[in-house]
């Protein structure tokens, strides 16, 4: 199934979020990506509608193992892309803000291609 970019963006940033607080709602995607709270409320009830998240009753945030695999793939990409835009001489917020374009757009061929020149 093809995901949407911005899904991807809610689902990574869920992940990222999840590493660094442990506990994630809403509000902290809220003021993590800066969108409005309706936005953010829309975006949650697509993806749990989907089955790539669940909600408790307290409105906590867990991935599905579908989000959890997006969410996995498109940080990879994101660390991966930054770390190699760095190492070419790219200002990291520059690297960081590219990588974050370019890792929904890049083929997973042409991702693992990068990987294998990258690692060696």
């Amino acid at each position: 199934m093809k995901i949407h970019e911005s899904a991807e963006n809610y689902l990574e940033s869920i992940l990222m979020l999840a590493q660094k607080k442990g506990m994630v709602r809403s509000i902290d995607i809220v003021n993590e990506l800066e969108y409005s709270k309706p936005s953010v409320s829309v975006a949650m009830k697509n993806l749990r509608e989907n089955g790539y998240i669940q909600m408790d009753s307290d409105g906590y945030i867990t991935l599905l193992p579908p989000g959890q695999e997006i969410a996995e793939r498109m940080y990879e990409r994101h660390v991966a892309l930054s770390q190699w835009l760095i190492s070419l001489g790219v200002d990291p917020e520059v690297a960081v803000k590219d990588a974050c374009k370019m890792e929904h757009v890049i083929s997973n061929e042409t991702f693992e291609a990068m990987k294998k020149v990258i690692e060696n």
